[in-house]
């Protein structure tokens, strides 16, 4: 269940109550009277879900635990067991799951999402059979999901893009955050699904205005903890332990969810990764690319790109980006160490 401060951002004439069940009406009159049939006494949508990694696996599992009829595909078909032992379908092919209503992707980049959809062989959009409405949570580029879009409207699909601001802990919370963007009407359509995955569902547009917000957040996201692990190196010299100030921060007008949950990896180096630097240099490598595009100094942005890097250089690649931290203390040449305290990632007691 969604908190009472659920914030959803509506576009002109919206009319929550005609998605509270079934498809909405556009999309319902692009299928044939068979279908429309078969919609019309369904509860819920039917659901298909492709990429079961550190992110899909846990957003699937909301949609199972919501009572969606849900199958999955997975490269690898063992990550999909926990989803099975839930109640979940497995399916052998991405094609196999062109039979449910809305069908779900979640990836690690663009080449990545043209090949689930796109390939030719083997793709969801490439085959005799198709979904009315396909939603993407990845963090992709413009182009490609544009690409994706112009392939999904010539087989009369709906692609709706939905990017995603958490990671599996967050999602487990139940504070994910979600932007989207993509026709209104399918907006309608997606959107209880989507609710099940978090907090917070912003739509900013029909188009691929999502990708690009996302982006623009993970540029946040690197700057802001280069900055973190700036300070925390300097408390460090100065003789302030690294709980001190994450507690100060964390309780301040300069605290965030995001500065809660990283307080364990930066107090106590825990670096499990939930999103590594490969990852996080691929966004900024989007989001500089748009800048390139608009013609937009980043310098700040520029630099931590390269600081992201180092990291990667420094042997983190598997590593959460939270060690940047490291990196800024080898610059400075610090050697830390765990502090070994007591500290939250603010997440506890919520689901």
């Amino acid at each position: 269940m969604l908190p009472h401060n659920t914030e959803i951002r509506q576009p002109t004439g919206w009319n929550s109550n005609s998605a509270n069940s079934t498809m909405s009406e556009s999309v319902l009159n692009s299928m044939d009277n068979d279908e429309r049939d078969e919609m019309s006494v369904q509860e819920k949508p039917t659901v298909g879900w492709i990429g079961l990694g550190n992110m899909g696996a846990p957003l699937a599992e909301r949609l199972v635990d919501s009572d969606y009829d849900v199958a999955v595909w997975n490269r690898t078909a063992s990550k999909a067991d926990p989803l099975k032992a839930r109640g979940a379908t497995v399916v052998d092919s991405i094609r196999e799951l062109a039979a449910q209503d809305v069908v779900f992707s979640m990836v690690s980049a663009s080449a990545d999402l043209e090949s689930v959809l796109l390939d030719p062989e083997k793709g969801l959009l490439t085959g005799d059979n198709v979904p009315k409405v396909v939603v993407d949570c990845s963090t992709v580029s413009v182009e490609t999901s544009g690409k994706v879009r112009e392939h999904a409207q010539s087989r009369g699909v709906q692609f709706f893009a939905a990017p995603v601001s958490g990671n599996g802990k967050v999602v487990a919370a139940g504070k994910l955050s979600v932007v989207c963007s993509g026709d209104p009407e399918t907006f309608k359509v997606v959107k209880p699904m989507i609710e099940s995955f978090g907090q917070s569902v912003t739509y900013v547009g029909e188009g691929e205005e999502a990708r690009l917000v996302k982006i623009y957040h993970n540029l946040l996201l690197g700057i802001y903890t280069q900055a973190l692990a700036e300070i925390l190196v300097l408390g460090q010299k100065s003789g302030v332990k690294r709980e001190a100030i994450m507690e100060f921060i964390n309780n301040s007008v300069m605290g965030s969810i995001f500065s809660n949950y990283k307080t364990p990896a930066l107090v106590n180096l825990d670096f499990h990764p939930t999103f590594t630097p490969v990852l996080l240099r691929k966004d900024f490598d989007l989001g500089l690319t748009e800048a390139r595009k608009y013609e937009v100094p980043m310098p700040i942005t520029n630099l931590t790109r390269d600081i992201v890097e180092s990291s990667i250089g420094h042997g983190f690649a598997k590593d959460d980006f939270a060690t940047m931290l490291l990196v800024a203390a080898a610059n400075a040449g610090v050697e830390l160490t765990s502090e070994q305290a007591d500290v939250s990632d603010g997440l506890e007691g919520d689901k």
